[in-house]
């Protein structure tokens, strides 16, 4: 189940010069299914990435940060689906470091150079050995899998796969920007059960990476929840091949930089927006607007809270204008000094509450005609300055329970 979300047109994804893919079985996950991906990159290449928040943190992740660290310019990433080799202690670091040098040797680069990635079950030992005995082959094959490819191979419980590319003119050279990801539960800001993987051809400084990666993410990763879960494996990496001929790009507030970015921008957007569309048992897809903020921050916590709440996500799926749990999460979101008073909430072109009661015009068959459609939009002003932010997030619905009851059986 999905929410207005269509599978990717696979021949409309860009390749990118300067990096190859391949996709095989490696016998992780289940028989037929192709769970090992390994992206290639040239020599010159620039990466950044930002990782999940979450202190128990899986053993690929650990060694992510430590390899980037190094500041070694990296040149392969292996990603494996069916295992996320997390709660798996020294043992874990060892096999996936043990995958690491072993692609490293048959590249004649360092392990450094390595970036290791898992998706699956948690506290289950990575069966290292598969993926081993597997890169030849990967090696072999590369140029021959798409991006596509890439993005049904690191499918867990996602439906679909998700991808997304687009093309601009910059400086009159043009540029390719080509994304994929993964999730569908355990998704929480911060971030989410999820793996995203961004390429350009775009020359881009490599001290700017990091900083790029994370604005990045902030501005769409970092913005949706499926179930307030945040997962031990999440990573979102961008990377830059430097085969364009574009001047070297040094910033990103104006300029060639600002065109760039909001290209990506828009990529990364995308590929977010149809991890919650195809949330585990999501019927509903939510944007939570919340305006008038003292801060940014402040909207944030709004926003979460109201995105968080099972009762209103319950609802939402009931399609159930019971919208008091909406302004009672708005009360308890951690703002000392709220004035209820000054609440007024939207349900799209709905006014549902003003002044923190009911509108005297609202009609509780407006709500939920709102609440019926696919797409909806909902809208607190705080009345209190004139900041505004943004979350996306997703229904609960009985699926959701199924999901995850029988996701190891």
């Amino acid at each position: 189940m999905s929410v207005h979300l269509k599978a990717p047109d696979f021949a409309a994804l860009r390749p990118i010069k300067g990096l190859r893919i391949s996709v095989l079985e490696a016998g992780i996950k289940k028989a037929a299914r192709k769970d090992l991906t390994l992206m290639v990159l040239d020599e010159g290449a620039s990466v950044g990435a930002v990782f999940t928040k979450n202190r128990f943190c899986a053993a690929p992740v650990q060694l992510c940060k430590a390899h980037l660290e190094t500041g070694h310019g990296i040149r392969a990433l292996l990603i494996n689906t069916g295992n996320a080799n997390a709660g798996t202690g020294e043992d874990g670091l060892m096999r996936a470091s043990a995958t690491c040098i072993a692609l490293a040797r048959l590249m004649e680069i360092s392990p450094e150079q390595v970036l290791p990635f898992s998706t699956g079950v948690i506290m289950e030992s990575l069966p290292h050995q598969k993926i081993i005995d597997h890169l030849p082959q990967a090696l072999d094959a590369l140029g021959h899998s798409s991006w596509g490819d890439a993005a049904t191979g690191i499918m867990t419980t996602d439906t679909l796969p998700k991808a997304a590319s687009k093309e601009l003119l910059l400086g009159g050279e043009r540029i390719s920007i080509t994304g994929i990801s993964k999730g569908a539960g355990m998704i929480k800001p911060n971030m989410a059960t999820m793996l995203g993987f961004m390429a350009t051809d775009a020359q881009i400084a490599p001290a700017c990476m990091k900083d790029l990666a994370k604005a990045l993410a902030d501005a769409s990763f970092n913005r949706i929840t499926v179930d307030g879960d945040t997962s031990t494996n999440d990573s979102f990496v961008v990377m830059a091949t430097g085969k364009a001929k574009n001047a070297p790009i040094t910033q990103f507030t104006s300029g060639l930089g600002l065109e760039l970015y909001q290209a990506m921008e828009s990529v990364a957007i995308e590929l977010c927006q149809a991890i919650v569309r195809d949330g585990e048992g999501a019927t509903k897809f939510i944007t939570v607007d919340v305006q008038e903020g003292q801060s940014d921050e402040e909207c944030m916590k709004v926003a979460y809270a109201i995105a968080h709440s099972p009762l209103v996500k319950t609802a939402f799926f009931a399609s159930d204008p019971n919208l008091g749990r909406i302004l009672a999460a708005v009360g308890y979101a951690g703002i000392e000094d709220l004035d209820q008073s000054l609440i007024e909430l939207y349900l799209d072109d709905v006014h549902v509450a003003t002044r923190g009661g009911r509108h005297p015009d609202y009609l509780e068959a407006d709500g939920q005609r709102v609440m019926s459609q696919a797409d909806i939009t909902v809208r607190v002003k705080l009345g209190r300055g004139h900041h505004r932010q943004h979350v996306w997030t997703c229904d609960l619905s009985h699926e959701y329970v199924s999901i995850n009851a029988d996701y190891r059986s």
